[in-house]
């Protein structure tokens, strides 16, 4: 009875509290901008299936890729496993799904044991492409200190993780053995595919009780990590493994490269080539009318923008991928996500506190990324392309720089003259109109 209070207990919190972490995200989330992302709702889902659920784009890269299936396919799969661990937690019972499932148990729990190995590989190998051959997008100027700290750790609780499933399954076997497991009395074997292995070579021989203690941690560490793991994730870049689909599902449908217009904009321009019009008539819809021209900060950014912020995973494809970076400008994509969503989050949490009114003082552009990142930016969609979950950087960097040049009035030098002819000569070089067909009467 008190095993059941104690892990009902830590159900409620633990559930709880990521519950709440969850709601808080998604207030911040909600700052943004409205932006409709439900049409092709067909397309859509077809997207997220292919993108994230299949992790097409992860192949572009085959080996990260298969490591990377490896762990996540044991991520999804060892959920079959918890929800028996839950039963039993709440019931005081032991395998309850035993006896109903038959041979269909034991090729479950073998799956997740095979599984279970594969990432523990896997683990070791993104460990050791971190930390020792230190490939060069996972050591970054952006990645020092935390970011780096927190993608490590992920890894070693996941082999905390695995350890712990090993522990339980490979004494709750030897104790089988000798007739003293949880499940049943009398002596047999599980027929697990590794834990088979563990319980004769690792655990035999070692008395009753010890056994009876080390399942009983493999068995609370096991789900003491899943809670651990599952209250991390919001404070974490491995929340992406949840946001991959909602973020993946409300992916931009658009090609490549077509630019977004404001529709204040556009209702002004076709306003001024309109010989009919009253330039002093108020606008059909009032809501039109921008408060701001582009973003200076995150509640001037979409709420899709600030989605993507919390998907990103931190992988860096897109800064080895942008052109700008690898010659040497300041520009890192993952920079730009990173400090979007560190940046929200101190705004949300601002609010929470402050009110919705308070303002620290503090924007986006300015203090968390500066004016010469985003003009190194060519807007080739690299970035975009290379996402493995359909982030979408330009466009944040894009209405960044709509707010300098409308409402600052600031841009490099270089784009100055450009600027001004085509205001003057509706064209970037420097003639007018009516000497554009001049070159055709050059003999």
């Amino acid at each position: 009875m008190i095993s059941i209070i104690a892990f009902t207990l830590l159900l409620v919190a633990g559930s709880g509290f990521f519950f709440y972490n969850i709601l808080k995200i998604r207030s911040n989330i909600r700052l943004g901008r409205d932006i409709n992302r439900t049409d092709q709702s067909g397309e859509r889902w077809k997207t997220m299936t292919l993108v994230a659920l299949g992790q097409k784009k992860m192949f572009a890269r085959p080996v990260p890729a298969l490591l990377h299936l490896a762990l996540y396919s044991a991520f999804v799969i060892t959920q079959i496993e918890l929800i028996e661990i839950i039963v039993d937690g709440l019931t005081g019972n032991h395998r309850i799904f035993k006896d109903a499932l038959g041979g269909f148990y034991t090729f479950i729990v073998s799956f997740i044991e095979i599984l279970s190995v594969l990432a523990l590989v896997a683990t070791v190998a993104f460990l050791a492409r971190r930390n020792m051959l230190k490939l060069p997008r996972l050591n970054m100027k952006e990645l020092a200190g935390w970011p780096t700290k927190d993608a490590n750790l992920i890894l070693i609780m996941e082999i905390v993780l695995v350890a712990c499933i090993f522990t339980m399954n490979g004494a709750d076997e030897a104790m089988y053995n000798i007739g003293h497991s949880h499940y049943a009395e009398g002596t047999g074997s599980f027929g697990f595919a590794i834990s088979s292995f563990l319980g004769e070579k690792v655990f035999g021989g070692i008395d009753v009780s010890t056994l009876h203690t080390l399942e009983r941690i493999g068995w609370w560490g096991h789900i003491l990590m899943v809670f651990a793991f599952l209250n991390y994730l919001p404070y974490s870049k491995h929340f992406h493994i949840l946001l991959a689909f909602p973020n993946t599902y409300y992916s931009n449908l658009e090609k490549k490269g077509k630019f977004t217009n404001m529709e204040s904009v556009t209702a002004e321009v076709k306003l001024m080539l309109d010989p009919t019009a009253d330039p002093y008539a108020a606008p059909a819809d009032p809501n039109a009318v921008p408060q701001r021209f582009g973003a200076k900060d995150v509640t001037d950014l979409t709420w899709k923008n600030l989605l993507d912020a919390y998907t990103c995973t931190e992988c860096g494809r897109c800064t080895s991928s942008c052109p700008a970076n690898i010659t040497g400008k300041q520009l890192s994509p993952r920079k730009i996500m990173m400090d979007t969503r560190d940046r929200l989050t101190e705004v949300g949490d601002n609010i929470r506190k402050h009110g919705k009114d308070y303002s620290d003082g503090k924007s986006l552009l300015g203090d968390y990324i500066s004016e010469e990142e985003i003009w190194a930016c060519t807007s080739c969609n690299a970035c975009v392309q290379e996402c493995p979950v359909n982030i979408d950087p330009l466009s944040i960097i894009v209405d960044l720089r709509r707010y300098l040049v409308m409402e600052e009035s600031k841009m490099p030098t270089e784009l100055t003259g450009m600027l001004t002819n085509i205001e003057n000569n509706g064209a970037p070089w420097q003639f007018s109109q009516n000497d554009r067909l001049n070159w055709a009467n050059e003999d």
